[in-house]
Parts: structure tokens; C-alpha cells; sequence
């Protein structure tokens, strides 16, 4: 009865994680990324190779790594509320062709969390685009 009534809070405070963490792997890590790789080259007349191989090396792993943890976050949900997600692997040629549309995939708290994340980023970088960025064309 005890765990019962932990387990909520337990396990919204794992999705509140997993919503930070997808936020941040989408948003927070590539800013991060090119705003460290503006600081090392600000001063410098001519720009160099480094700060771009610093980004294009930074980022994947950054979000690697973040993947990583909320991926560890997920298992810890499905321990606290007891939720095992079954993934039932398939071959495409081994699917009927008859209409079925049963992957075999359950969805997870943390694809539901992702695909909101993804959509949050795209909505922020759209807004960004459209509305503050400006214009690169000559005036």
C-alpha cells in the first residue's frame, strides 16, 4: 500500500525528467554547443576550424549521452509503475499484406515525451525563424 501511494509522485517526477532531458537534448544541447564554439573563436579576425569541429563532434555526443540517460529514465518508470513495454520484433517481409497494422510496438511514456519535445523544438524554431532571425538577403 505504501509503494502504491509512492509511486505516483515517484513517477511524475520521472516523466517531469524525461520532459527536461528531451527538451534539453533538443533545445539546450546545440545552443550550448554553438554558443561555447562563439566564445572560443570571439576576439579572432579569421575564423577557424576548431570551433566548428567542436560543434560537429559536441552536439551527437552531447545527445548521445542525453539519450542515454532518459533511456535509463524510462526503465526506472517502468519499475516504479510496473509498466513493461513489449517490443515484438518482426521482419517486414514476414507482415501480412492484408491490412494489419500492428507493429508489435507498445508506446512508452518516454515516446509520447519525445514526440512532444520534437514538436516544442520545431514550434520554438519556427517561431525563431520567421520572427526573429531576420533576413540574410540584401536590402
Amino acid at each position: 500500500m505504501v509503494r502504491k501511494a509512492l509511486s505516483k509522485p515517484v513517477a511524475l517526477l520521472l516523466i517531469l525528467l524525461m520532459a527536461l532531458g528531451s527538451i534539453a537534448m533538443w533545445i539546450v544541447v546545440p545552443v550550448f554547443w554553438i554558443w561555447l564554439a562563439a566564445k572560443l573563436q570571439e576576439g579572432k579576425a579569421q575564423p577557424t576550424l576548431g570551433p566548428y569541429l567542436l560543434i560537429l563532434v559536441g552536439i551527437p555526443v552531447t545527445m548521445f549521452a542525453v539519450a542515454k540517460a532518459l533511456a535509463q529514465l524510462n526503465v526506472a518508470y517502468g519499475k516504479v509503475t510496473g509498466v513493461t513495454p513489449r517490443v515484438r520484433m518482426q521482419m517486414p517481409w514476414h507482415k501480412s499484406m492484408r491490412g494489419e497494422r500492428d507493429s508489435g510496438h507498445q508506446a512508452t511514456v518516454l515516446d509520447v515525451v519525445m514526440l512532444v519535445s520534437v514538436s516544442i523544438a520545431l514550434v520554438a524554431f519556427a517561431i525563431w525563424f520567421f520572427l526573429f532571425a531576420g533576413s540574410s538577403l540584401p536590402t
